[in-house]
């Protein structure tokens, strides 16, 4: 599983915006969306963060942001489905998307 996680970071791009300050967005009103699976999310999530599956984000992200200058923050297990749904999210006209990378990175930046 580490493996196929980096092999699609390596493929696709899954870094994490480093130079984003995530734990400021969100005090600053941030959407925080976990991309993962409803399954995944249930086990283990941030907190205040909602699901929205990266195979399904151009479709039901109006229901949660609607200004698509807004600040979204997308994470998911390794990072490289936040870099898809990101990619995704910036090629329906949002300007403001930060792939937060991993669940893990995201509790350590949390303080978690």
């Amino acid at each position: 599983m580490v493996i196929m996680g980096l092999l699609l970071n390596l493929l696709f791009g899954g870094r994490a915006d480093k130079d984003a300050d995530i734990p400021a967005l969100i005090t600053n009103g941030a959407v925080v969306i976990d991309v993962r699976t409803a399954n995944e999310f249930s086990g283990a999530h941030i907190e205040g963060s909602i699901n929205i599956p990266y195979h399904v984000i151009i479709r039901d992200i109006a229901q949660h942001e609607k200004s698509k200058a807004s600040a979204v923050i997308v994470y998911c297990h390794t990072g490289a489905r936040s870099a898809a749904a990101k990619r995704s999210l910036v090629s329906i006209g949002y300007t403001n998307v930060i792939n937060g990378g991993s669940l893990h990175r995201m509790h350590k930046l949390m303080g978690n």
